[in-house]
């Protein structure tokens, strides 16, 4: 059975809510840790880890266990997955990253591993395309579209949403990115000391607005990721205080 087969297998399991759903989201016992923040109030004062986003979970969805703070909803087609703002200004090769990995050029980092999210998005009917390639020729990355929304709750406890898109500017045009995220799906590599297989985007490439074959979403154009070619920055006016927690809503465009 390919890893892409156990995805599938896994996406079933995710709708059953199955026991066993536990066991494997705890198998690799990963961290999900970030940049010490000094005394920031959502890390912790000890280590400087992020601290969970205290949001309310959203009503009707079924929560993923720990360390993944994310949830699917069956019945609306929606994967929610929390995380902080980690960029307000700077040039962007992501859009979201998973904690701990680029937060120095994503605007948002989320408290679930990559593959968990490729895992849910395929529980509620999102279809794997492929990454984009460059040789012979370049080939945009594909797959089902992927709507990404931003909520938060302001000063008052009231909640605000963006689209994605607006928390990200095209500095050619001056105006939010206009470009969908595809599910592109990411891949595997494999080590050849322990003959581990690590899922690719859990280095970061998570949401790209730069091209990666790696990216688990991405953006069906050509978009440099050389400094010197970068066109995507952060939208500053924008995007909340850092640190500021927040909700991501991924809602795959599913044909009727």
């Amino acid at each position: 059975m390919s890893r892409f087969s156990v995805f599938a297998c896994f996406a079933a399991c995710i709708i059953a809510l199955q026991s066993d759903l536990r066991g494997w989201a705890q198998e690799d016992d990963a961290t999900l840790e970030g940049p010490v923040s000094g005394s920031n109030p959502h890390f912790d004062p000890h280590t400087g880890a992020p601290l969970p986003p205290k949001l309310p979970p959203p009503e009707g969805a079924k929560a993923f266990p720990k360390p993944d703070v994310l949830w699917i909803d069956a019945k609306k087609k929606k994967v929610y997955v929390d995380g902080y703002v980690s960029l307000r200004e700077g040039m962007l090769e992501m859009f979201a990253c998973p904690v701990g990995t680029k937060e120095h050029e994503s605007v948002v980092a989320v408290f679930s591993r990559a593959q968990t999210i490729h895992a849910a998005l395929l529980a509620v009917g999102a279809k794997v395309g492929h990454p984009v390639s460059f040789r012979p020729k370049f080939r945009p990355a594909a797959g089902t579209e992927i709507d990404i929304e931003v909520r938060w709750q302001d000063d008052n406890g009231k909640w605000q949403t963006a689209r994605a898109q607006d928390w990200v500017k095209d500095i050619k045009t001056g105006k939010p990115m206009s470009q969908p995220w595809v599910f592109a799906g990411s891949g595997f590599w494999k080590d050849e000391e322990t003959g581990r297989e690590y899922y690719q985007a859990e280095a970061g490439d998570l949401i790209c607005v730069s091209n990666f074959s790696t990216a688990t979403l991405d953006i069906p154009i050509e978009s440099s990721q050389a400094n010197d070619g970068l066109v995507f920055e952060a939208n500053t006016n924008q995007i909340p205080p850092l640190a500021t927690p927040v909700r991501l809503v991924l809602t795959p465009k599913l044909k009727n």
